[in-house]
């Protein structure tokens, strides 16, 4: 039996593959350091795994659960961006909890493109962002991220181009892979602009949270719910990444159009999941100030791998990976990632696979303990 057309418009994800032949090489005996993926390695909050255990024996906790998420997780996930963020919003039309906002990629982009819409993806960024506007019959029109701009858009640079068809544009901030922050000058600008030109602006927002002293939102914008939607989610901020618990943002019509995608696509999130979600978004400043002196001690140890090897990058970045640029003269990034898995077995990911912008530089997870790190540091 054929595939359908449309795979042909897409490759296996980077990683599926790479991870692939990481595994391989461990099962041949190889000490390989993972350093390519950000999976965190850290554990949940406890109140968020006693919750969840807490309620699996009761009566309606393994039937079907409400598409829209239990109304208490809704609430405690607004209470969470009024409280972090100074954003409000109406827990019962302007919030739809996602299982994991990556399935949000592919739900706003069918709720809003029609076959023949051009989206406005960064280069670099989310090799997902791509994927699935190819996979919708879009076209995925790249906008440059640059170093000498911050990795910021250059809006003077996108007006002109023909936005005729553009319909959406997708941004990450803080960002990724590079780590850089926005500020609300800038957020401003993104949101006049979508107004502008009639786009959909969707701000992908899982990084606020890790080595991020100014937690931003593109919602804090006045008059964003006009044009923005927000993904967020569980998995970086309370290392739950498997549990897949997410959300989108703005304004009742978007997320209703949001919600006829998904209520055909899956029956709800379980429920001691959604109760443990509950758990954690009440966590309080202790948590986050653990998570962030555990990510900034990795990343002090590997700040020095990253001086051993000649490469820059910006101390202030935010987020659990670290951005650097390799030194002149050095192998392009893909060859360069490959010599240091083979010859010290420490995978690094390589930029291109963000994009072509991303030529040159290396990306860094701090989801590894310091030891391992510093065991990284001494195979150079």
């Amino acid at each position: 039996m054929k595939g359908a057309d449309r795979l042909n418009t897409v490759q296996e994800y980077y990683f599926s593959k790479k991870l692939r032949e990481v595994r391989q090489l461990i099962s041949e005996g190889r000490p390989i350091i993972n350093m390519g993926i950000g999976s965190p390695d850290l554990a949940p909050p406890l109140d968020a795994v006693a919750e969840l255990k807490s309620v699996l024996f009761e009566p309606s906790a393994h039937q079907y659960q409400s598409y829209q998420g239990l109304p208490e997780l809704r609430e405690a996930m607004t209470s969470f961006y009024r409280e972090r963020f100074g954003v409000q919003l109406d827990s019962k039309t302007e919030i739809l909890p996602l299982i994991g906002s990556k399935e949000g990629i592919m739900h706003i982009s069918m709720a809003f493109l029609n076959v023949g819409d051009a989206v406005l993806i960064p280069n670099p960024g989310y090799p997902t962002y791509t994927a699935v506007t190819k996979l919708v019959g879009a076209e995925a029109m790249l906008y440059d991220l640059l170093e000498e701009n911050h990795w910021l858009p250059n809006l003077a640079e996108l007006e002109k181009k023909d936005l005729s068809k553009v319909k959406l544009m997708w941004i990450s901030y803080p960002n990724m892979p590079t780590g850089a922050t926005i500020t609300a000058t800038a957020m401003k600008a993104l949101v006049a602009f979508a107004k502008k030109h009639e786009i959909l602006l969707v701000n992908d927002n899982p990084y606020s949270f890790v080595l991020n002293q100014n937690p931003t939102s593109i919602l804090q914008v006045a008059g964003s719910k006009e044009v923005a939607l927000e993904l967020n989610s569980l998995s970086k901020t309370f290392n739950m990444a498997g549990w897949r618990v997410g959300m989108v943002m703005g304004n009742a019509e978007h997320v209703e159009a949001v919600l006829k995608v998904k209520s055909n696509m899956d029956s709800g999130m379980f429920f001691g999941i959604q109760k443990g979600a509950i758990a954690a978004l009440k966590s309080g400043k202790k948590w986050f100030d653990t998570l962030d002196e555990t990510y900034a001690n990795r990343r002090n140890v590997l700040f020095q791998l990253i001086d051993k090897l000649g490469c820059t990058y910006d101390s202030n970045s935010a987020g659990m990976f670290v951005w650097a640029k390799l030194p002149k003269g050095a192998l392009p990034a893909e060859e360069f990632i490959n010599e240091v898995l083979y010859g010290k077995n420490v995978f690094i990911a390589p930029g291109t696979i963000f994009g072509s912008n991303g030529e040159g530089y290396i990306r860094f997870s701090l989801c590894v303990k310091k030891e391992k790190i510093e065991e990284a540091l001494h195979r150079f």
